[in-house]
C-alpha cells in the first residue's frame, strides 16, 4: 500500500458561492466558473463540476501523449482529445463508462507509437486516468489523419 508523502506540498482549490448555484473556483491564479444543471438551481454560466474530471482527464492524457510522441519524432501537428462518460442513475452519479478518442494529426504517424503512448499514458503517467480508472471502466480508441502540408505543434 503506498502512503502519503509528507514532504510534498499540498495542492490547494477554492469554490466560493456567486449567486445561486453558480460558484467560482481558484486554483492559483486561474479562475472557473462552476454551475449546477438548470433542474437544480444553475443558470448556465459554467460547467458541472464532475465534468471538470473529463476534462482535466483530457488535458492529462493529451500532455502525456504528446510529449510521447515528440520523443518518438513523430511529425506531429494536432492533438484532440475527446473525452465522453456516463454515469450511474443512482446517488453518488460516479463515473461508471469512459471513453477516450485521441485525434492525431501528422504527417507519416506510426500508429505504434501512438498506441505505446496511450498505452504510457493510462497506465503509468496519467494521475488522472489513475484515479478515475478505480470507479469506472475506461476505454480509449485513436484516428490519425494524414496531413500533406507539416504544421508543427510548439
Amino acid at each position: 500500500m503506498e502512503t502519503e508523502n509528507k514532504g510534498q506540498e499540498l495542492e490547494t482549490a477554492s469554490a466560493t458561492l456567486a449567486e445561486g448555484m453558480h460558484f467560482i473556483g481558484n486554483i492559483e491564479s486561474f479562475r472557473w466558473d462552476l454551475d449546477a444543471k438548470e433542474d437544480a438551481g444553475g443558470v448556465g454560466v459554467g460547467p458541472q463540476p464532475p465534468r471538470l474530471l473529463l476534462l482535466a482527464m483530457a488535458g492529462c492524457t493529451g500532455m502525456d501523449v504528446i510529449s510521447i510522441l515528440r520523443k518518438k519524432r513523430q511529425q506531429v501537428s494536432g492533438l484532440n482529445v475527446v473525452v465522453q462518460g456516463r454515469r450511474a442513475e443512482q446517488h453518488l452519479k460516479v463515473y461508471t463508462h469512459i471513453n477516450m478518442l485521441y485525434q492525431v494529426r501528422g504527417n507519416n504517424i506510426d500508429p505504434q507509437a501512438v498506441e505505446r503512448a496511450i498505452e504510457l499514458s493510462t497506465t503509468r503517467y496519467c494521475p488522472v486516468i489513475g484515479m478515475l480508472g478505480k470507479v469506472a471502466e475506461v476505454t480509449t480508441r485513436y484516428e490519425i489523419e494524414e496531413e500533406t502540408e507539416l504544421r508543427p505543434v510548439r
